[in-house]
C-alpha cells in the first residue's frame, strides 16, 4: 500500500507534515492569514514586521507562512503534543530570525496563554486554528493581542454553533441557537457575539474583518480595539426565524420587542445573543485584494482570491439571511434566478445582495412579503 507523503509545499513554505492532522483543503484560511498580516503591517507607521502567537500549529505551515510570506519578525509556535515540538523546531529552522525570536513549545494553549498575559507579552496577530470550540481561553486570547492587532479565530463545533445541539450550545455559548437553513451565518454570528461580550467585558471594541466558513469550520478575524466604538453594543442581539414562512428578524439586546410571533402567525424560534453587525470591512478586503495582486503569485490560491471576492461584496448587512430555497416553498415551484430577484428588489428602493457567507442565499432589508412577491414576478 503506498504511503502518503510526508513533505509538502504551499506558498514560500516547504515542510515536513509529519503524523498530525493536517488539511490542504484548509489553504484559503491560511492565504487569508498571510495577506491579513501583510495588511497589519503595512498600516503602521513605523517601520519593520511583526510579533505573531501560532497557538495550535500543528506541523508549523502557519507560523512558517508568517515568517516566510507575512512579514513577521517575531514568530511563536506552539503545539500541546510535546511529540511533535521536534517537528516544529525542525520545519520553522530555516526562518532564520534572529536570536531570540522564534519560539517552539509545546504547551496547552491555556497555560501558554496565561503565561503570556502573566509577562505582559502581546502579539500583533493570534491565530488560533483547532478543534472544537475556543471558548475556554478566549479572555486570555483577546488580552494577548496588542490593541489594533487582530485575532484569527476557527471553531469546528458545527453542532452547538449551528443549533443542531441546543444544550451544548447554551453551555458553551451561554446563548440559544436554534437550526435553520442559514446555518453557516449564525454560527458566525454567535461565535462573533461571544468574542464582542469578552473583549466588552475587559473595555474592548472589536471590528470583524473577515468571516466565513465552508461548513466544517467557522473562521474570523476580528481586529481587537482599545475600546468598543460609540453604540457598538446596540450590534449584540436576537434573530427570529419562522419555520412555516422562512423569514428572519432579529432586535438589538437595547431594544427587545416581541419577535416570538411571525407576520404569518407562526411561531418563530429564537438564537442570540449574537452579532448584528457587519462580517466583514469590505475596504479591508480590498486592499487584501490588491495586496495579493501585488507579492508572489503562490502565496494566494484562486479559491483564496474568489472568496476575497466574494465576501468583499457582503459586508454582511442586513444582518440576516434568507435561503433561496424558503423562497422557492414559499412560491410553491422552483426559486427565481437570484441576480433576477436582486435586481428587482433593489429597483423596488430595498438593498439586496448575495450571501458572501453561503451559497443561494441573500439578505435584503425589504419585509419578507416583499421578497416573495418579487420573487413571483423574476420567475
Amino acid at each position: 500500500m503506498p504511503t502518503e507523503p510526508t513533505h509538502y509545499c504551499e506558498g514560500q513554505a516547504q515542510l515536513v507534515l509529519g503524523s498530525g492532522f493536517f488539511r490542504p483543503e484548509s489553504r484559503p484560511s491560511r492565504d487569508l492569514g498571510v495577506l491579513l498580516l501583510r495588511w497589519l503591517t503595512a498600516q503602521r507607521d513605523e517601520q519593520g514586521g511583526a510579533a505573531v502567537l501560532d497557538g495550535m500549529a500543528g506541523c508549523g505551515i502557519r507560523a512558517l507562512r508568517y515568517g516566510r510570506e507575512g512579514g513577521a519578525d517575531e514568530v511563536w509556535a506552539n503545539d500541546a503534543d510535546p511529540q511533535r515540538l521536534p517537528l516544529l523546531e525542525a520545519n520553522l529552522a530555516p526562518l532564520g530570525l534572529r536570536s531570540g525570536a522564534l519560539h517552539c513549545s509545546a504547551s496547552t494553549i491555556e497555560k501558554l496563554l496565561a503565561s503570556c498575559v502573566l509577562q505582559e507579552r502581546r502579539f500583533d496577530l493570534v491565530d488560533l486554528d483547532g478543534f472544537g470550540a475556543p471558548i475556554p481561553f478566549l479572555p486570555l486570547a483577546v488580552e494577548a493581542v496588542r490593541f489594533g492587532g487582530i485575532l484569527y479565530l476557527a471553531s469546528s463545533d458545527g453542532r452547538s454553533f449551528t443549533g443542531h445541539d441546543r444544550t451544548a450550545a447554551l453551555r458553551r455559548l451561554g446563548a440559544a441557537a436554534r437550526a435553520q437553513p442559514c446555518s453557516w451565518e449564525l454560527a458566525l454570528r454567535l461565535q462573533l457575539g461571544l468574542i464582542a461580550r469578552v473583549a466588552w467585558g475587559m473595555g474592548r471594541g472589536i471590528r470583524p474583518l473577515l468571516s466565513f466558513s465552508e461548513g466544517r469550520t467557522f473562521r474570523c478575524a476580528v481586529q481587537v480595539l482599545r475600546h468598543p466604538a460609540a453604540a457598538e453594543e446596540r450590534l449584540l442581539g436576537l434573530q427570529a426565524y419562522c419555520h412555516r414562512c422562512g423569514s428572519h428578524r432579529g432586535t438589538s439586546m437595547l431594544q427587545l420587542k416581541d419577535l416570538e410571533r411571525c407576520g404569518c402567525g407562526a411561531q418563530t424560534v429564537l438564537s442570540g445573543p449574537l452579532w448584528r453587525g457587519p462580517l466583514q470591512e469590505v475596504d479591508v478586503l480590498g486592499q487584501l485584494q490588491v495586496i495579493a495582486a501585488g507579492i508572489d503569485p503562490t502565496s494566494t490560491t484562486r479559491p483564496s482570491l474568489k472568496l476575497l471576492q466574494r465576501l468583499a461584496a457582503d459586508d454582511g448587512l442586513p444582518p440576516e439571511a434568507s435561503a433561496v430555497a424558503d423562497l422557492a416553498r414559499q412560491l410553491g415551484g422552483g426559486p427565481p434566478p437570484l441576480a433576477l430577484l436582486l435586481q428587482q428588489l433593489r429597483l423596488r428602493g430595498w438593498r439586496a445582495q448575495a450571501s458572501g457567507i453561503a451559497p443561494a442565499q441573500f439578505r435584503s432589508d425589504a419585509p419578507w412579503d416583499e421578497v416573495v412577491r418579487e420573487g413571483a414576478k423574476a420567475r
